[in-house]
């Protein structure tokens, strides 16, 4: 293999492949990289064995071949490199000659043949969607997905979709996420409900990737994988699998008279009074009176924060109590100047909504008879 390509391609290339290299691989292999120079590209691909990617650049070449290296040293080298062009070649099969100026460095890697092949998905059924809103989808959903739970299906994103309506969800027991939007371009093969569910670090991934707003990118979905195309880059994910939480069923009704609240005025509360929660577990109460808002906390080391907002509230006394920082994750997501708050009674779940088709819900931390709170029920 020889092959001269400029540093920028190539560093562009190693920065959508990279980060899928995982920290504490189960084989040696899965901490390298896949180079292959054919038909003036050069190639590279990696793989944790569930999410696997390749990205393409323009490239020189003057012999085809392959070789595989380790993933992070040669990052980290050609990171440090400062000139325009890089050269590598190999005439063995398990080392690589790197030429960048003055500069020659001669690292040891592995043979091709050792790293997995890509799986093929030819046979799946395709959509295509618009980047920008794939993008926005993914990031409003997966916020609220888990990332260490012993229930697998909750450490991703479930994506369904029916006709011309495509579904993200996100949650991890105790705050959920449910966005929706049209499809322009459809191309599937049926028209019925299908559901799948993307490993978190495959959406991060695919949040990562998509630059342009403007254009589409094509996904192709097997029964356990999923592919998307995105520029001269190609992401193959395996699907879990297992029995997504009933959504429907956790939802709750809007109602007929949310509380309107105004969102930086009520971030900047809320952060105010969550300074006096005792630990990352503790809450704050949500005391709504007729026209207010009063937020409260007490921790018995820094003493107590009150607040208190104007709001549209018309019914009688009620307390509810939220996490604060999952509240919060909830209003950064949001980006309408004002949000409504649905809840029906102390221990029922909050509904937050705004113009756009998204629902969050929030379990509410239960209040006992001292006044103490505690987590309640996950979803």
């Amino acid at each position: 293999m020889k092959l001269l390509i400029t540093r920028i391609d190539l560093l562009a290339i190693l920065g959508k492949v990279h980060s899928v290299v995982p920290l504490k691989p189960a084989l040696p292999v899965l901490s390298h990289l896949l180079l292959e120079a054919v038909n003036d590209q050069l190639i590279l691909s990696a793989t944790d064995l569930t999410v696997s990617i390749c990205a393409s650049a323009k490239a020189k070449v003057e012999e085809e071949g392959a070789i595989v290296l380790p993933a992070r040293k040669f990052f980290q080298l050609v990171r440090e490199l400062i000139t325009s062009h890089v050269e590598i070649h190999s005439s063995h099969s398990e080392v690589a000659h790197i030429n960048a100026g003055s500069s020659h460095f001669k690292m040891n890697g592995m043979n091709h043949t050792e790293f997995s092949s890509f799986p093929s998905l030819e046979e799946g059924t395709s959509l295509m969607i618009n980047n920008g809103i794939l993008k926005e989808m993914l990031i409003l959903s997966s916020f609220a997905a888990a990332r260490d739970d012993n229930r697998q299906v909750l450490n991703g994103v479930l994506f369904q979709h029916c006709g011309n309506t495509a579904t993200f969800v996100g949650t991890d027991g105790k705050r959920l996420s449910r966005v929706s939007t049209e499809l322009s371009v459809l191309s599937l093969r049926e028209e019925k409900m299908t559901k799948y569910i993307l490993p978190l670090k495959a959406v991060e991934e695919i949040i990562k990737l998509i630059n342009s707003k403007e254009e589409s990118s094509k996904l192709t979905f097997l029964s356990d994988r999923m592919s998307i195309e995105v520029d001269n880059t190609l992401l193959i994910t395996k699907l879990l699998t297992g029995q997504y939480p009933d959504i429907d069923r956790v939802i709750p009704k809007k109602s007929d008279t949310p509380i309107l609240l105004h969102r930086e005025e009520l971030i900047s509360l809320l952060r105010q009074v969550s300074l006096f929660t005792k630990d990352y577990s503790s809450a704050v109460r949500f005391t709504l009176m007729p026209g207010e808002l009063y937020l409260s906390a007490t921790s018995g080391d820094l003493g107590e924060g009150n607040a208190k907002m104007i709001v549209n509230y018309e019914g009688s006394k009620l307390n509810i109590a939220f996490h604060p920082n999952y509240f919060l994750d909830i209003l950064r997501h949001s980006k309408d100047e004002s949000i409504q708050l649905s809840v029906s009674d102390t221990y029922s779940p909050g509904l937050i909504t705004d113009s756009t088709q998204a629902h969050f819900v929030l379990m509410p931390m239960r209040i006992e008879s001292n006044h103490t709170l505690a987590t309640a029920e996950k979803t």
